[in-house]
């Protein structure tokens, strides 16, 4: 008897999962155990086991498409057994879904007889087509309806790569770079393109065999996530399916492939005086193929083990990967292998080959050179004679002519209407990272009611303890690691702080993992010190200073930037004395730092210079209330003004 198969529930937070792939097709026998697909969840891509047997009879739901927990995914039975059925035993809406594979078959089938007895009739009268084509017709326009069914999809030789979610926070990627050209063979582990997200640049790896049929979205274009980026398959095979699945025009592809055949073509367009030319522009192509064939023969023949990054790196330097030994497991190559190896001679010699291309042009040039001389020749007889009448006063004059000279300021004249009633600016799309700081932000800005707790420290003590620590330790500690300290003691005193608004409930958290705001040039990273309280001065230090340096370089894993309990930013370095900061969620609280200034300060009833730093509380007043968050900043204040209880 058939058995409808439902999207199941794999994580407590899950009310639908994406089909990320169907690693089984219409007809397949599944036993017990059998990974019929990859579902994406809320949290991560996990196999989804089959706990029937039989054959798979229907899928209804195409990959990347979305469904609800508990909707029908798939019918499983005998084969040959019919499973509407079993859709309708589980409801309208599975019934709705569902798209009969042999039905649309069986009519083509009938359809195509019909047109098969008029063929030879066609053919024996071309000229008549157009008036046997009015029974023809129906069968042709049919056929698309046909072939618009997700039936068959399962049986082309080829996977759809689509946008992964590399970060909870990614609503789409931006193509920074391919490292592939539709064509190309790729193998399971290269990587084939550099996408953008909203936190870092990261590598995204096809996991499949084959050739690159297909690139979507081009470099410096977004793409959401799921969305299709790339199709791999077998070399030849018609994707125009898959792409019409998509909502996708299948001319995108043919479109890439057209300028080669153009390129040749223009070849033979030459005249005939560059024959010497032509040979040196075929050599010049000839020199390049090898650099890409032996990559290929490597990869292929040889097969050799490397990182995707090793790859990538070695393409950029031109290092054969076959004349390398791999220092990892199994020999495989990574990128310490490719450090302080010379780039092979090969891309020398192609970037030497157009050098001849160019020697033609100036083989003409000689032509026209002999009368050019010819025309100065008059102009230097009449040199002499202009000597000759006139003494040295003649020349004079010429400064004369330099009185237009007072031309000059007409560019002042124009310069003005540069500036008169015209706005100049420059406008850039948004990046990836730059949308979600604005969303975010937005977001806590005008959904959790802030309010602000300032106070000032005295920062005379730390001054002292930092630099007699500096003084005997090889790790340089910084103000900013005494503030983080002090937050993480400070947070274990006062767990209010260190809590999240979930709607309908506050998480208390007692892991104290702080967010250390970090600038980069494209906006603010906020990478996360997880249990700072159980870690020394120097252990915070050396992992805060590592952080800063990968997220500058866009080194920074999702793993990185996630699970934050408390944020600090510290714009004390910039000279700012004091600011407010926009809490980020789902935080309760971030401390604004900043820097410490030398000002008056009033000690045992005299006046005397001080060192100051005030320190700025930003709170979620659904979860902390302003006698919590003064009472954690006095805690603060407290440790920083006696840092030897840091040390402890």
């Amino acid at each position: 008897m058939a058995e409808v198969v439902k999207m199941p529930k794999m994580s407590d937070t899950m009310t639908e999962g994406v089909l990320a792939k169907w690693h089984k097709k219409v007809g397949d026998k599944i036993k017990a155990g059998d990974v019929l697909a990859e579902v994406e969840t809320d949290k991560a891509t996990m196999d989804f086991e089959s706990y029937q047997e039989g054959t798979l009879l229907f899928i209804g739901v195409p990959e990347g498409q979305a469904v609800p927990v508990d909707a029908v995914i798939a019918v499983l039975g005998n084969e040959g057994e019919d499973y509407k059925t079993a859709l309708d035993a589980a409801g309208p809406d599975a019934s709705e879904s569902a798209t009969p594979p042999p039905a649309p078959q069986a009519e083509e089938h009938k359809e195509e007889e019909k047109p098969a007895e008029a063929a030879p009739a066609e053919e024996a009268a071309p000229a008549a087509e157009a008036t046997p084509q009015p029974e023809a017709a129906p069968a042709p326009a049919e056929a698309p309806k046909a072939e618009a069914a997700p039936v068959d999809l399962a049986s082309i030789p080829a996977t759809v790569i689509r946008m992964p979610a590399l970060s909870d926070t990614m609503t789409e990627g931006v193509i920074n770079k391919w490292n592939f050209k539709v064509g190309d063979k790729i193998k399971s582990d290269d990587s084939l393109a550099d996408v953008e997200t909203d936190k870092a640049t990261m590598e995204v790896v096809g996991y499949e065999d084959g050739t690159l049929l297909y690139i979507g979205p081009k470099e410096g274009e977004a793409a959401p996530v799921h969305g299709i980026i790339a199709i791999i398959g077998k070399e030849g095979t018609d994707i125009t399916p898959l792409l019409k699945q998509e909502g996708i025009a299948a001319a995108s592809p043919t479109t890439e492939q057209a300028p080669a055949p153009e390129s040749k073509s223009e070849e033979p367009a030459i005249a005939v005086p560059t024959e010497e030319a032509a040979p040196a522009a075929e050599a010049a192509p000839a020199n390049e193929a090898p650099v890409e064939t032996s990559e290929e023969t490597a990869t292929e023949g040889g097969r050799v083990k490397a990182s995707p990054l090793a790859r990538r790196i070695a393409k950029e330097k031109g290092i054969d990967l076959n004349s390398l030994k791999g220092s990892a497991e199994g020999g495989r190559i990574v990128k310490k292998d490719l450090e302080g190896t010379a780039p092979s001679a090969q891309p020398v010699a192609a970037s030497a080959a157009p050098q001849p291309v160019a020697a033609p042009t100036p083989v003409a040039a000689p032509a026209p050179a002999p009368e050019s001389p010819k025309a100065p020749a008059p102009v230097a007889a009449k040199a002499p004679e202009a000597p000759k009448p006139a003494p040295s006063p003649a020349p004079t004059p010429a400064p004369a002519a330099k009185a237009p000279e007072p031309a000059k300021p007409a560019p002042a004249a124009v310069a003005p209407t540069q500036y008169s009633g015209v706005d100049k600016y420059t406008e850039k799309p948004v990046s990836q990272m730059r949308k979600v700081i604005a969303k975010r932000l937005a977001e806590s800005l005008f959904t959790a009611p802030h309010f602000y707790v300032t106070m000032s420290i005295d920062m005379d003590q730390a001054i002292a303890t930092r630099t007699k620590v500096n003084e005997s330790s090889s790790i340089k500690i910084s103000f900013n690691d005494f503030v983080v300290k002090a937050c993480a003691i400070a947070l274990k005193q006062h767990p209010n702080i260190n809590s999240s608004w979930l709607g309908d409930k506050i998480r208390y958290n007692e892991s104290v993992n702080i967010g250390i705001a970090v600038a980069v040039d494209e906006g603010l990273l906020v990478p996360v010190v997880r249990n700072a309280d159980e870690k020394s001065l120097g252990a915070l230090s050396a992992q805060v200073k590592d952080f800063a340096a990968r997220a500058k370089a866009k080194k920074l894993q999702p793993s990185d930037w996630e699970g934050s309990t408390f944020t600090i930013s510290n714009l004390g370095m910039f000279g700012v004395e004091e600011f407010t900061a926009i809490i980020n969620p789902p935080d309760a609280c971030i401390l604004a730092v900043g820097g410490i200034q030398q000002v008056p300060v009033v000690k045992n009833g005299a006046i005397v210079p001080g060192n100051v730093m005030k320190v700025t509380l930003s709170c979620d007043h659904r979860v902390v209330d302003g006698a919590t968050g003064a009472a954690f900043l006095q805690a603060v204040k407290a440790l920083l003004e006696d840092p030897i209880r840091l040390m402890v």
